[in-house]
This record gives structure tokens, C-alpha cells and sequence, in this order.
């Protein structure tokens, strides 16, 4: 079919038109996504605590007679009661032991005591460690000299450690109350992200996608604190037992570590020197330090078994998302990893065995196909099979 000069005209202009529509969508798009690039994060923040606290509001609602604002209202205050009092509790603690260390330091009471005969006799690092060790219990002002410059990189670096855990604690407190507020709406939210992942996916799959990423963002958030929860009580029942001074704030330090996902080694690898070098190597230490420092390397042998739990994929999926988010988009990757992949892997599935009608149509009618071309042969070979017993 030829175009007229006149046709040609008319979807030339319609053409126009949809670039033009199209750039000004895509303007539009840029200019929402920088206006809101800055509230990501915390957006994201308060979805995840929303999805992971919703499930106690359904619970209370009976309680509470339907008042959805009420109950989110409270949730929020003893979630923040929750984390403010331990918090508020390690703080102090920190504090007054940083006074004190720097009250002995200024006294000169602070001493060392020197090493084991024992300690040289350790294999390839025995030696090294027992001169540094003695270096330490002689002359320890030299010593603090001698590594004053790593020293003072420590120390920027600790500071920047703990201006980032503030600013990070502030955020999760907004996004808490941001989250009370989604949780009061939950009903309309739910059916909000439904109709928008059947716009995405179709109809058929938008139900069966939200509740996916609702499971899995509760599954990991659930794992995340389940696994804190027994780091902090595995390491703490041996920070009671050793006599550690503030064990038990020193286990609430290790939970809210492995809530952020840091390692307990942070915690865990200072107290294990803080013993050694205040009671000395002996069996006892010996075996504190071992168990210690495996508990706090025990969440690396748990995530693979509570990770994914009660999610329609198979774990693996789960486990490698939160690993890779983890280290592309650190803590709020741990969440969107896993949730992304494992809606890829729904949606590839279902594409792998879903076919299309056409497709279907054709192998039913190569399979009618096949059984007519079938009937025929054996049609003909009964005859031939009634005539040859005849003849016998």
C-alpha cells in the first residue's frame, strides 16, 4: 500500500507528537526523581519497618477494636522506648569508661603487665608478640609515641564510625514515624501496591508479586534480628560468666551491631585483648577468647538457615540477594536485594512455563497431526494382521 503525500504528512505529525509527549513525560520523571532522591533512603527506611511491624497491628486490632491510628500510634512508642533505653544505657556506659581510661592515663596508674615466658614459644607470631607486649608493660608512653600516626588514623576513623551511627540513628527515628503512618493506612497501601504491580506485571501476577515482596522483607528483617538476638545472648552469657565489666551492656552493643549488620568482632575483639591482657594466657582465657570470638562469627553459619524462611523461593534466592545487596547498597541493600531477585526469579519462571496461545495451538495441532497420520497405519495393518492368521 502506497502512501499519499497527505498520509504521510498526517503520521509524521502523530509521530511528532508522541516524541514530544513522550520527552515531556521523561522530563517530568527526572525532575520528581531529584526532587526525591533525598528522601530515598528514608522512604525506603520506613517501608521496610512498616511491612515488618504490620503484622503485630493485625494482631492488637482485635484488642483495640479497629483503631488503626491508636494501635500504630503505640507500636511506635515502645519501639522507640525499645531502642532508646539500651541505646541511652550504652551511651552513658561509653562515656564514663572513656572518663575513666582518660582519668588513668592522666594519673599514670595505667600499667601493663608483662608477658608470659610462654607467649615467645607461640608459633611464627610468638616472638613478636612477646617484644611488643614487653615494650608495652616498660614503656608504654614510647610505644604510644612510636605509633602516634596510626594511632591518630584510628581514632578519625572511630569518630567518623560514630558520627555516621548518629546520623543513621536519627534517620531510623524519622523513618520509624513515617512508618507508624503507613501502618495506620496499611489496608489502603496493600491494595495501593497491588494495583500498581498488576499495572506492571498484568493482573494475573500483581497479587502474587506484592505478597512476595511483603514476604520477603519480612522474612529478612526477622532473620536480621533474629540472628542479633542470639549473638547477643551467646556472647553474653560468656561476658557474665568471664566477669567482664558492663557485660550486659556490652551484649545490648552486640545486638544493636548485628541489627546495623556489622560484625560482632567489632565488640567481641576488643574484650578478648581486654582479658588477655588483664588476666593473662592461661586455659581459661584461652577458651573465653575461642568461644567468644567463634559467637561472634556465628552469624555467617545462621543467615543461611533463618534467612528465607516462609518465602516462595528458594533460599539460596534469598541469601544471595541479601549478600549482594548488602554489599552494593549496604543495610537498606540487605532488604531490596533479596526482594528484587527474588521477584526476578518468580517472573522468569513464570515466563520459562507460560506459553503463549499460538504456540499451543500449533502443538496441539501437530499432535492431532501425528495421532491422523497414526490411524491410517493401523487401520491398514489389522487387515493384514486378520488375513496372515487366516492363512495359518
Amino acid at each position: 500500500m502506497l502512501l499519499t503525500p497527505i498520509t504521510q504528512r498526517v503520521l509524521s505529525r502523530e509521530l511528532l507528537d508522541v516524541l514530544i509527549r513522550a520527552g515531556l513525560v521523561a522530563v517530568l520523571a527526572v525532575f520528581c526523581f531529584r526532587i526525591f532522591v533525598p528522601f530515598l533512603n528514608l522512604m525506603v527506611w520506613a517501608l521496610i519497618l512498616a511491612i515488618t511491624l504490620y503484622p503485630l497491628q493485625v494482631r492488637l486490632r482485635r484488642t483495640f477494636s479497629g483503631k488503626d491510628g491508636m494501635i500504630a500510634t503505640l507500636i511506635i512508642l515502645v519501639a522507640f522506648a525499645v531502642i532508646l533505653v539500651p541505646t541511652y544505657l550504652l551511651g552513658v556506659a561509653v562515656a564514663n569508661s572513656i572518663e575513666h581510661v582518660m582519668a588513668v592515663f592522666k594519673a599514670g596508674s595505667f600499667r601493663i603487665p608483662p608477658p608470659a615466658e610462654s607467649v615467645a614459644n607461640w608459633p611464627v607470631i610468638g616472638q613478636r608478640v612477646h617484644d611488643f607486649w614487653q615494650q608495652a608493660s616498660t614503656d608504654l608512653t614510647g610505644l604510644a609515641q612510636r605509633f602516634a600516626p596510626q594511632l591518630k588514623e584510628a581514632g578519625l576513623a572511630v569518630l567518623g564510625t560514630v558520627t555516621g551511627l548518629g546520623a543513621g540513628l536519627l534517620i531510623f527515628f524519622v523513618a520509624l514515624i513515617i512508618a507508624g503512618i503507613l501502618m495506620a493506612h496499611g489496608e489502603k497501601g496493600h491494595d495501593s501496591a497491588v494495583q500498581i504491580a498488576s499495572r506492571i506485571s498484568g493482573p494475573e501476577n500483581g497479587s502474587q508479586i506484592t505478597d512476595l515482596c511483603t514476604a520477603t522483607v519480612r522474612a529478612v528483617a526477622q532473620g536480621v534480628v533474629g540472628i542479633a538476638f542470639i549473638q547477643m545472648l551467646l556472647i553474653g552469657v560468656a561476658f557474665i560468666m568471664m566477669g567482664i565489666p558492663a557485660a550486659g551492656l556490652l551484649a545490648l552493643a552486640v545486638l544493636l551491631i548485628g541489627i546495623m549488620q556489622l560484625p560482632a568482632t567489632l565488640i567481641t575483639v576488643p574484650v578478648i585483648v581486654f582479658v588477655i591482657v588483664t588476666k593473662g594466657v592461661n586455659p581459661s582465657t584461652i577458651i573465653f577468647s575461642v568461644y567468644v570470638f567463634i559467637a561472634g562469627l556465628a552469624d555467617n553459619v545462621l543467615k543461611p538457615l533463618l534467612l528465607g524462611r516462609g518465602v516462595a523461593v528458594p533460599m539460596p534466592v534469598v541469601l544471595i540477594g541479601a549478600l549482594g545487596g548488602m554489599v552494593t547498597g549496604g543495610v537498606i541493600g540487605l532488604f531490596i536485594g533479596p526482594v528484587m531477585l527474588a521477584v526476578g526469579y518468580q517472573l522468569f519462571w513464570r515466563w520459562v512455563r507460560d506459553q503463549s496461545p499460538p504456540e499451543r495451538a500449533l502443538e496441539t495441532n501437530q499432535a492431532q497431526a501425528q495421532e491422523q497420520i497414526q490411524e491410517p497405519a493401523q487401520d491398514q495393518i489389522q487387515p493384514q494382521i486378520h488375513e496372515q492368521k487366516q492363512q495359518t
